[in-house]
C-alpha cells in the first residue's frame, strides 16, 4: 500500500458519494421547491403537506436507482479492497 493510496481512495469515495447522492438530493430539492411555492401560493402551511411529497419522491428515486447505486458502491468496495491488498 503506497502512501498516496488512502488519499486517492477518499477522493474517489467523495466523487462516488456525489454521483450517487446527487439524483436523490436533486429530486428532493425540486419537490421541496415546488411544494414550497404551492404552500406560499395557497397559504397552506401544514408540515405533513411538505413532508409527504418529499418522502414519496425520495423513496421513488431510491427504488428506481437502487440497483445502479448498489452496483456503483459494490464496485468501489471491490476496487478499494484490491487496491489495499496491493493487486
Amino acid at each position: 500500500m503506497t502512501p498516496e493510496l488512502p488519499g486517492a481512495l477518499i477522493r474517489e469515495a467523495l466523487i462516488l458519494l456525489a454521483s450517487v447522492g446527487g439524483p436523490i438530493f436533486g429530486a428532493l430539492l425540486a419537490i421541496g421547491l415546488t411544494v414550497g411555492i404551492l404552500q406560499a401560493a395557497t397559504q397552506i402551511n401544514d408540515q405533513a403537506v411538505g413532508f409527504l411529497p418529499r418522502a414519496i419522491a425520495g423513496g421513488a428515486v431510491v427504488w428506481m436507482l437502487g440497483g445502479w447505486i448498489m452496483e456503483r458502491l459494490a464496485g468501489f468496495l471491490a476496487h478499494a479492497i484490491q487496491a489495499m491488498a496491493g493487486r
